[in-house]
């Protein structure tokens, strides 16, 4: 079964792209896109592989891959990749630290173990076994009251998919490095994580879920900077979420319109 209409017409919408734009950019007339998503009319492969690049998704997936219903079939399922570990003389799993002058390397020897091994290792108690953590230094103040310098230790995480709306996280990525973020995850709808700051001097930004290498969820975080009760930042609450969400969906209209 083709699910070639639903999915244009679905993806065209999650983009904000109307039939006209779309019509305009694949140099058809308007009729021809409502043709082609009501199921009347299938496009030819040259404008096919057009529409697969405009909307962003494969071709295999754009045809086959019911996207409204189950979801970004290739980013939902896609793993990340094979996650090189420090263990000790008693095989115990380390911790390895990637300090702010490590990061840019990082990116290169992430999956090199002799890189890794280059690497700070230390070890933290009341830690689950059942995970693997890593340490990245903070840079700069976008996360504030966290700041640089903190050490926020992440606990990997092997699916796209596991990335919850509103949670920080380290994220690897091909495109920004290494980054320290609030992500929501808009990988169903249009194949993209949006990165937020929690010091609001920083605009939020997107990233593909193909440009990520690894996702290390937050769990807890090393400082040297005390807190100061006459600076103290109200944590987030539900109605600051919410907030940020609908902010967010506003970004995104206007990013994407």
């Amino acid at each position: 079964m083709s699910y070639l209409a639903s999915n244009l017409r679905y993806l065209r919408k999650v983009k904000g792209i109307t039939q006209s734009d779309l019509a305009d950019q694949l140099d058809v007339q308007r009729t021809m896109i409502s043709a082609y998503e009501d199921g009347r009319s299938e496009p030819k492969l040259a404008t096919l592989l057009k529409i697969s690049e405009l909307l962003e998704v494969g071709l295999e997936e754009l045809v086959e891959h019911d996207i409204e219903q189950l979801g970004r079939r290739a980013l939902q399922k896609r793993k990340l990749n094979i996650l090189t570990i420090a263990a000790d003389q008693n095989d115990k799993e380390n911790i390895t630290l990637v300090g702010q002058k490590a990061s840019a390397g990082y990116l290169n020897g992430y999956a090199d173990p002799e890189y890794m091994e280059t690497l700070p290792q230390f070890h933290l108690p009341n830690l689950s076994r059942q995970a693997t953590y890593r340490a990245f230094e903070l840079a700069g103040d976008s996360m504030l009251p966290l700041k640089a310098g903190t050490l926020i230790i992440g606990s990997y995480l092997d699916q796209l998919s596991q990335i919850k709306s509103g949670k920080t996280y380290v994220l690897v990525t091909q495109t920004e490095g290494v980054v320290y973020k609030r992500v929501f995850n808009y990988l169903a709808e249009n194949g993209k994580l949006f990165l937020v700051s929690d010091n609001d001097h920083y605009k939020p930004y997107e990233v593909r879920g193909e440009d990520v290498l690894e996702v290390w969820e937050a769990k807890a975080f090393i400082s040297t900077d005390f807190p100061n009760p006459g600076d103290k930042k109200t944590p987030l609450t539900l109605e600051d979420l919410g907030k940020m969400i609908q902010d967010i969906h506003y970004d995104l209209k206007k990013i994407t319109g």
